[in-house]
């Protein structure tokens, strides 16, 4: 049986403490707003009832920002929303579309503006000028159709549901994985990824580490107490 000598251990544990603390880290978006939620297909008649929740830091100024739909028959984009505003302190920006009067039935709406996404296989992207911010791709794409999103698209879901992320602070770069159907659409409510304390994952990190190697000084024992006898 080949034993492994202290600093051998030493080494594989201080990898393993490393990988648990890539692993254990925040997986949590930066500073750039993410497309938490989209609910683009009410029953019967859309209008006043669409919406686009974006989550990002709190006091994050959102001016100047864009929300393309690319149309994923011909890539065409349409609608091309100018966004205003700043995040709340709730970290959650509701875009609501405008019922025609100015007016929305999309409860807690922070800007109403007149859109219409269309039913997939379609995306919408977040963009700051030329910057892709974020991108959320839903329906089946053929071959020969635009995709925009991230990765994989997103399941589409039957009228009157929504796409949300599982976790609104939360990317992985793939829609598929990051995007779930809720039968009930929940404009400026949303669940969060919880961050662990560094603390903690430190404490974790170095207690694994330590079980890498944890049996290599049992064959010392074990040929003391035999030296003893």
């Amino acid at each position: 049986m080949v034993r492994r000598t202290s600093s051998q251990c030493g080494v594989r544990g201080r990898r393993l403490a490393a990988c648990l603390l890539v692993l254990l880290a925040p997986v949590a978006a930066g500073a750039a707003p993410l497309i938490s939620e989209v609910f683009y297909d009410a029953v019967g008649s859309d209008n006043g009832l669409s919406f686009v929740e974006l989550w990002g830091v709190a006091g994050t100024s959102l001016d100047g920002l864009v929300l393309d739909g690319v149309n994923g028959g011909d890539g065409s984009i349409t609608p091309h929303l100018t966004l205003s505003g700043v995040i709340p302190a709730d970290g959650l920006f509701v875009i609501a579309d405008d019922a025609g009067d100015g007016a929305t039935s999309v409860a807690g709406a922070d800007l109403v503006v007149n859109f219409d996404f269309q039913n997939g296989p379609d995306s919408i992207v977040l963009r700051a000028a030329a910057q892709v911010l974020d991108a959320v791709g839903y329906g089946e794409f053929a071959p020969e159709e635009h995709f925009a999103g991230e990765g994989l698209p997103a399941i589409e879901g039957a009228p009157g549901t929504s796409l949300a992320r599982r976790f609104a602070n939360v990317d992985t770069g793939h829609n598929a994985s990051d995007f779930v159907v809720l039968d009930v659409p929940t404009p400026g409510a949303a669940a969060l990824a919880a961050v662990p304390e560094p603390a903690s994952a430190a404490l974790l990190a170095a207690g694994l580490a330590g079980l890498a190697c944890g049996g290599r000084s049992l064959p010392a024992r074990r040929g003391a107490a035999r030296r003893r006898a």
